[in-house]
């Protein structure tokens, strides 16, 4: 029992204290779970990579593998409700509350002063997965630039995906061998 708590306990502080949703959840994740030993740091690029590939939150996902890795699927329960509980009971309070401060100066203020932490939690990761993948500058260009075509030219991050599908199809049927070759 006191191993459920402090997944519960471990996942829920996660929870509570991670403005800015998943990828900023992914700093205080990674600190949480190397530092308690429980996965190593390859480990958990590792599964950083898998869940990005899957539906979902992938902060949740990844509460959810932990979860299951240290106590099966009752672990991997309460790993992921104490990631979302905490969020779901904040939104919950906001959202009966917000007709009477969404116009509070000192509101608006707070939040004005969230986001450039939120940009460096998000951000963080993104440096830690590139450097761990050991990528080059040149494989961050195409990176970048989908980043400033959804930023600042107002793309769909939806088209973005798509063409890094046919990008990845393209590549991978037909470009792959041809550059091998010279």
């Amino acid at each position: 029992m006191k191993k459920y708590l402090i997944l519960f306990y471990t996942f829920a502080k996660i929870g509570m204290f991670t403005i800015g949703g998943g990828y900023a959840m992914i700093p205080l994740i990674e600190r949480e779970i190397v530092r308690k030993k429980w996965l190593s740091k390859e480990d958990f690029m590792e599964m950083f990579a898998l869940t990005q590939s899957l539906p979902g939150i992938f902060a949740v996902n990844i509460s959810i593998f932990v979860g299951y890795k240290l106590l099966k699927v009752k672990g991997s329960i309460v790993c992921a409700l104490a990631t979302i509980l905490p969020s779901f009971v904040i939104i919950l309070l906001i959202a009966m509350f917000f007709d009477r401060f969404q116009d509070n100066e000192a509101v608006i203020r707070i939040f004005n002063g969230i986001r450039p932490a939120v940009v460096a939690l998000i951000l963080y990761p993104c440096i830690s997965a590139a450097r761990a993948l050991k990528l080059r500058y040149g494989q961050l260009i195409l990176p970048g630039i989908a980043a400033l075509l959804i930023w600042q030219g107002g793309v769909s991050p939806v088209y973005i995906v798509l063409a890094g599908i046919a990008g990845g199809i393209i590549y991978t049927l037909w470009l792959k061998d041809k550059l091998k070759k010279l």
